[in-house]
């Protein structure tokens, strides 16, 4: 085990199983890859906002915006063909601002076992239609 090993290893849930409820599926195709056909990590991102999103929109009961992301760790490259899976899990809820951790587990297209591949917290506020924050009911 490399250095990086280890210190993943300390920074990073490694549960066997996925963590929150399952938010979104897509499948990762040739076209979110970059010359080297390897997925694109802001891909990647852009799934797990959509997701945190899908989940904070409830929450809110209406429009929301992303003002941060904590702790975005890569684990596990994904591969064409995977099916990328965001689950989302909501950590606190603030008087406008919602946390949600979100993770990111594929299954392979080979068929293999289910993997972790990232993680991170997305916060988001409730806004209004002047895109002004606004409280949580």
């Amino acid at each position: 085990m490399d250095i990086l090993e280890l210190e993943l290893d300390k920074e990073v849930d490694l549960n066997p199983e996925p963590q929150g409820e399952l938010t979104l599926q897509v499948a990762a195709l040739p076209k979110d890859t970059n010359q080297d056909r390897d997925i694109l990590g802001g891909w990647v991102v852009s799934q797990m906002d959509l997701a945190a999103e899908v989940t904070a929109r409830k929450i809110a009961d209406g429009r929301v915006a992303t003002v941060a992301i904590h702790q975005l760790t890569f684990i596990r490259p994904i591969e064409v063909g995977d099916m990328v899976c965001c689950y989302t899990n909501v950590t606190s809820i603030g008087s406008s601002s919602i946390h949600i951790d979100v993770e990111v587990w594929v299954r392979p297209a080979a068929g293999q076992h289910s993997h972790k591949v990232t993680e991170g917290t997305f916060v988001f506020v409730a806004i209004d239609d002047n895109r002004r924050t606004r409280r949580i009911r």
